[in-house]
C-alpha cells in the first residue's frame, strides 16, 4: 500500500512526534478559560505546572499533571489564536 509521505494527512500529522512533523510544531498553546462562577475569563498555558486560580472569585480553575493541565469540572474553554 503506497503512502504519501510529502502530504500526509492531518491525523497522521497530529499523532507523530513534535519533532518528526514535516513541519516542527508545539503541542502546547494558550488557552482562555471560563470561571464557572464569575464568567470571568482568564488566560492560561495548556501545560500549566501550577494551579491557576480565578483572579475574582479565588475557585481553582485547572490542577497541573504531568503534561496538560486538567481542568476543573464546569469549566470551558478555547484557543487563543494569534
Amino acid at each position: 500500500m503506497p503512502v504519501d509521505l510529502l502530504h500526509p494527512s492531518p491525523e497522521a500529522e497530529a499523532r507523530t512526534h513534535k519533532l518528526k512533523r514535516l513541519v516542527q510544531s508545539p503541542n502546547s498553546f494558550f488557552m482562555d478559560i471560563k470561571c464557572p462562577g464569575c464568567f470571568q475569563i482568564t488566560t492560561v498555558f495548556s501545560h500549566a505546572q501550577t494551579v491557576v486560580l480565578c483572579g475574582s472569585c479565588n475557585v481553582m480553575l485547572c490542577q497541573p499533571t504531568g503534561g496538560r493541565a486538567r481542568l476543573t469540572e464546569g469549566c470551558s474553554y478555547r484557543k487563543k489564536v494569534d
